[in-house]
């Protein structure tokens, strides 16, 4: 216990500093860092799953504030684009899993759990149902979460050095008491729903789709202050940044180079599909990067709700994926599993 005000001391300490230079999600990586500096010196330290799964249902109420009918409109009036830039990105993890497994770096269908870009905690969870080696899907989960998170913050703060990318904040605006009970209301009872129902990444999906029908409803009016936001940024942060401990760390240290290469192509392949989405539906450069970026819902949902970015777009583009990654996820493990299987029929065991 006593390492927890350490924790919140070097989180305060880089979080200022990031927000400081104006850096998009600034508490979000800082807290990330600096559990991932203390959970890989043995620092045994993990955020308590009753406070993680509030944060998501607090992620997925800001998520639904942003996903106003217009844009959800907009998104189904080209719904053919943005469906084959899902579907790509899909593929396109669903390939390198293959190719990782068909090389003997992960085993079973590690790989493909591992680098399925839907939301970590799901995917991890949904692994060890399936019988992947749950310790590496979690390391592969969280190295593309923590990597993707970093660079799109700094390519945020760098798309617009002279006046900073992150929105201006009004950390002491005064909320309406009413709004922000019925919003807390749903940010708690919501993910506690969904555990119940064991719906996979329900925790915020399920917040996000009842906020977002309530609100377009006219019933609900979603009111989340910044200190809420920014208590819910440090837990997600600390809750992927404290699951690099060591042993994990050593475990995957021979398969870390592939796996990073790995992530780093379809960091790439989100990219040229960012500018695909630009050229053919106007988007600006910057939205359309993070519409397509391979990181976790909850922290690319946090950069575009605190950077001068289309954050409705991103988090509908991002929700789309997310379903269709879990819905899809199962048979695409075991589609390929069997490509690997037919593969060593044909070549033995150990031929390529």
């Amino acid at each position: 216990m006593l390492w927890w005000p350490v924790l919140a001391l070097i989180s305060a300490a880089l979080s200022g500093l990031l927000i400081t230079w104006h850096i998009p999600a600034g508490v979000l990586v800082g807290c990330m860092v600096a559990g991932a500096v203390l959970s890989s010196r043995d620092v045994e330290l993990s955020v308590p799953l009753p406070l993680f799964t509030v944060a998501q249902g607090v992620i997925g109420c800001l998520m639904a504030k942003n996903l106003l009918l217009s844009t959800l409109l907009r998104v189904a009036h080209d719904w053919p684009t943005f469906l084959v830039a899902t579907v790509s990105l899909v593929a396109a993890s669903a390939g390198l899993g293959w190719i990782l497994m068909r090389r003997q770096v992960m085993p079973g269908s590690t790989a493909v759990w591992g680098l399925a870009p839907g939301g970590a905690s799901a995917m991890v969870l949904m692994s060890e149902a399936y019988g992947a080696d749950v310790r590496l899907v979690a390391f592969m989960q969280y190295s593309r979460v923590l990597l993707v998170t970093v660079v799109a913050s700094l390519v945020a703060w760098w798309w617009s050095p002279s006046n900073g990318s992150a929105k201006a904040l009004d950390w002491w605006a005064v909320p309406h008491v009413a709004d922000l009970g019925w919003t807390l209301l749903l940010g708690v009872a919501g993910p506690a729903l969904a555990r119940w129902l064991a719906i996979p990444a329900g925790p915020m999906l399920l917040p996000m789709l009842l906020g977002a029908a309530l609100q377009a409803m006219g019933w609900l009016v979603i009111e989340l202050p910044q200190p809420l936001l920014a208590a819910s940024y440090a837990v997600i942060g600390w809750s992927i940044g404290l699951r690099f401990t060591r042993a994990v760390l050593m475990h995957a240290w021979r398969a870390m180079p592939q796996v990073f290469g790995a992530i780093g192509i379809l960091m790439g392949f989100g990219l040229v599909m960012a500018v695909v989405l630009t050229m053919w539906s106007g988007f600006d450069p910057f939205t359309a990067y993070l519409a397509t970026s391979p990181g976790g819902a909850d922290s690319v949902a946090i950069i575009a709700a605190t950077a001068a970015v289309d954050a409705g777009f991103v988090m509908a583009m991002q929700m789309v994926r997310l379903l269709m990654v879990i819905v899809t996820g199962p048979r695409i493990s075991r589609f390929v599993s069997s490509l690997k299987s037919t593969h060593q029929k044909r070549n033995g065991p150990g031929g390529r």
